[in-house]
């Protein structure tokens, strides 16, 4: 069983906390620190972003994050050591990781090497937005040979057909986009999100995982009957860019919601629609 399976079978009645950081922000030499204070906060999988100067699916606080991330130096090698560092902590040695990045500095690097290298250093799995799965077969080839997930996103607009494409396409679990457009934290949690997130649960035969926008524990209570997991990336990264202490003030993030993850399995309030 892989680190990700495990996590999402060991889960409970309660979602997942997924945490997001850029690779390489806010110093070249942060993202080690910021990942063991989500672990020890209990974060039960965290994803890393592999900063890109064009950004297309991210919103303005993410987009800076990454362009502050590359004039540090950071760059698709060091991200792949930063895995490396982490796989070599026992602290962190068996918490799921995956990469969040564009086509672009995968294909420069070369796919095939990209993935060698990633399995290699301890890559869990990859999310790469502007790659559809109609467009993947390559990639999920690769994925497969080297025994990465391949996890594709699904938008909140998308029919029943795409569900099942995505659901299908993607290996261990899919990203359901809480809202059309971009990253960042919002304030409500939209009536269509819930509508959304229902039929994906009604046809999904694999864990699935919601996010962009996510940003207080209450958006956790509300989101988490719905899916398996709950990603946070905006609000952390504003909270980065305000703290003094960047892992002090991440890690009381993840602890406040994994608190309120762990309440909806106390309170029996995860009983999800279409079950």
């Amino acid at each position: 069983m892989s680190r990700i399976d495990r996590v999402f079978a060991d889960r409970g009645a309660r979602p997942l906390i997924i945490p997001f950081v850029t690779a390489g922000y806010p110093q070249l030499d942060s993202t080690v620190s910021l990942v063991h204070a989500m672990s020890a906060a209990g974060a039960d999988l965290v994803e890393i972003g592999v900063p890109f100067s064009d950004p297309l699916a991210d919103g303005p606080t993410i987009q800076r994050s990454s362009e502050r991330a590359l004039s540090n130096g950071m760059t698709v090698e060091r991200v792949l050591s930063v895995v490396a560092e982490l796989r070599a902590d026992s602290n962190t040695a068996e918490l799921p990781l995956v990469l969040m990045g564009y086509c672009n500095p995968i294909f420069r690097f070369g796919l095939e090497a990209f993935l060698r290298t990633a399995a290699e250093t301890g890559v869990d799995g990859l999310i790469v937005p502007d790659l559809p799965p109609e467009e993947a077969t390559e990639y999920r080839d690769g994925c497969a040979q080297h025994g990465l997930a391949a996890v594709f996103l699904m938008a909140p607009n998308a029919t029943d057909e795409r569900i099942g494409i995505v659901d299908k396409a993607s290996t261990h679990f899919s990203y359901c986009v809480s809202v059309t457009g971009v990253t960042g934290a919002r304030g409500d949690v939209q009536a269509r999100t819930i509508e959304f997130l229902g039929r994906v649960r009604r046809q999904a035969h694999k864990p699935f995982v919601v996010g962009f926008g996510v940003k207080p524990p209450e958006h956790v209570k509300r989101l988490g009957p719905l899916a398996d997991g709950v990603v946070v990336g905006s609000a952390l990264i504003d909270a980065i860019d305000e703290a003094t202490d960047p892992a002090g003030a991440v890690g009381s993030i993840v602890k406040e919601l994994r608190a309120a993850a762990d309440e909806l399995a106390a309170t029996g309030t995860e009983k999800r629609e279409g079950e």
